[in-house]
């Protein structure tokens, strides 16, 4: 009987990966409105790189101002919708609550959990992306490979320290692909 191959995918946290953050008091913050969202530079071309590797790209965010009230969900899912027309990402995950107890707020594995299951993804072959300490945590948790995207935030750092260190997105991606050869 012949194994069938399992998907590879990217995990990529959304705010201050993909799109600008706002930093206030060295702590960042979602765009609060479509229009305020951007599109980091070269992150359509990093992402084609990942998904012409053969990557699955898929979007893991926790929005927990939706629970607090100080934003909306269909505006988060505009900016989402936005990031997905623009980048070859599969689609992007969400977890809205507000609190460390639900299972797919990061930094808890749930949403790369429900993702590999639904794309039948070997986490072990894949990896996740982000920005915070949190994000680093979900991909460890979740058993992929991580990477940190360091901005500089005055916040808890990622402890034991991700896979890979950068300052963008960009040498991230040599760094996956180095990792991973075409095709496995």
């Amino acid at each position: 009987m012949m194994k069938t191959a399992m998907a590879r995918a990217v995990f990529l946290d959304r705010d201050g990966v993909l799109n600008r953050a706002s930093v206030r008091a060295g702590k960042p913050y979602p765009p609060h409105t479509v229009e305020e969202f951007e599109i980091l530079p070269g992150v359509v071309e990093a992402l084609k790189q990942l998904q012409d590797a053969g990557f699955l790209l898929i979007g893991a965010t926790n929005q927990p101002d939706v629970a607090r009230g100080t934003q909306r969900r269909e505006v988060v899912e505009a900016m989402n919708a936005r990031l997905v027309a623009a980048t070859s990402m599969t689609e992007i995950r969400v977890s809205y609550e507000d609190g460390d107890d639900s299972p797919r707020r990061k930094p808890n594995p749930g949403l790369l959990l429900e993702a590999a299951e639904a794309y039948a993804i070997d986490l072990s072959a894949s990896f996740m992306v982000g920005d915070r300490w949190r994000d680093v945590e979900a991909g460890r948790r979740a058993g992929c490979q991580t990477v940190f995207i360091d901005r500089g935030y005055q916040e808890r750092q990622p402890d034991p320290p991700a896979d890979y260190t950068t300052d963008d997105l960009t040498p991230a991606v040599a760094w996956i692909l180095s990792r991973s050869p075409r095709g496995v």
